[in-house]
């Protein structure tokens, strides 16, 4: 049963929602524009599958998670981790299985191509909110606190690392690592396992010659302006022709053969081009608006458990989001990841909203005093 009448969802952070969704459609038609000048993939049929699947399909998802009462969640949260870990695996199935640059993360089924990481972030969330919340009073104890999360976190990095997706996985295990602070987790227990993560990073960095790059080039970014610096050039080529108000809506240069991904990790490059600093700031404010507005939420939610499922979800999308920009401007290391909201991909815009409208449903049950 639920425990109080619920109210109406929160307003401020719905609206800030849609806001994101129809801007970013707009700047991502803009930034599609770019591939009129490729071989490969036309303007038409990218644009019709992100506002198909991404904005149709993720405004559906947003509008059934905010209606199911998200305590509802807590008796398939197993099942759900399960079943999305079993699909992120299922990429390695030949003829099933989709592979892109030396990353094999895809699904192909016929019709569309789905990133099954994408669902594996909102089980994951789900599972490591449902069990933080069952022994947060217990957490300190390392049988209860420290070995089944690193357990948990080891588990979704071996899937992610042998795809390899390491920069889906290090946003999901930092959003992990935010819900068992939140939970109660002991400082001691945070410093353990920051030291893990950077001890696995090292071998991962001297493994995957590719980690190496994106480190050396983040270090010294002119050092190789045709090679491995090529990108983070041509995209901070492009945040400076903005200038102060930019060249003006679907009048970049750089978007036309220079950017790689225009559509993708770089769709940030090719927004500030066109919206100058100004655009850029105003959607960077706009970024951390929706943040500190969902994090409300986690504070003011009726129990534990809606505090970590928000925690967990709104970790995410910032933590994504400020990863790609930073790495567009050279103040973070290239990553891959998309812009929440903008960047190319169906599945990721349907997963976003479908969290978000867990949030939303959270917020629906929040209040300022928590009962114990």
């Amino acid at each position: 049963m639920n425990p109080q009448k619920p109210k109406s969802v929160d307003t401020l952070l719905l609206t800030f929602i849609i806001l994101m969704v129809a801007g970013g459609f707009l700047i991502f038609s803009s930034a599609s524009l770019g591939l009129m000048a490729r071989d490969g993939a036309s303007f038409g049929s990218v644009a019709f599958s992100q506002f198909v699947f991404g904005v149709l399909g993720g405004g559906v998802a947003l509008l059934v998670m905010s209606n199911v009462y998200y305590r509802h969640w807590r008796k398939y949260a197993f099942y759900l981790f399960v079943l999305s870990l079993l699909a992120t695996l299922a990429v390695f199935i030949p003829e099933l299985g989709m592979t892109h640059a030396g990353a094999t993360r895809w699904l192909d089924l016929g019709f569309i191509t789905i990133q099954p990481s994408e669902f594996l972030k909102i089980g994951f969330v789900i599972y490591l909110a449902t069990w933080l919340s069952g022994v947060h009073d217990r957490i300190e104890h390392w049988k209860y606190g420290l070995l089944p999360f690193a357990t948990t976190i080891g588990l979704v990095g071996a899937t992610m690392l042998a795809q390899p997706d390491t920069d889906t996985f290090m946003i999901m295990a930092f959003s992990g690592i935010a819900m068992y602070l939140a939970a109660g987790a002991r400082w001691r227990d945070i410093l353990i396992i920051f030291l893990g993560a950077v001890l696995v990073l090292i071998v991962i960095a001297l493994t995957r010659p590719y980690i190496m790059d994106r480190l050396t080039t983040f270090m010294h970014p002119d050092a190789d302006p045709l090679g491995s610096g090529y990108q983070i050039q041509q995209s901070l080529i492009a945040v400076g022709s903005g200038g102060v108000s930019g060249r003006g809506f679907g009048q970049s240069i750089q978007k036309f053969e220079y950017l790689p991904e225009p559509i993708g990790d770089s769709i940030f490059a090719v927004f500030a081009e066109e919206f100058g600093f100004i655009g850029s700031v105003l959607l960077i404010c706009s970024l951390v608006f929706l943040t500190l507005r969902g994090y409300r939420t986690a504070t003011e939610a009726n129990d534990i458990f809606g505090t970590l499922l928000v925690v967990g979800f709104m970790t995410i999308i910032v933590a994504q989001a400020f990863l790609n920009i930073g790495a567009m401007v050279a103040i973070a290391p290239l990553s891959g990841l998309p812009l929440p909201f903008i960047s190319h991909g169906g599945t990721a815009l349907m997963a976003t909203l479908a969290s978000l409208g867990i949030v939303l449903n959270v917020s629906k049950y929040r209040t300022f005093k928590r009962p114990a």
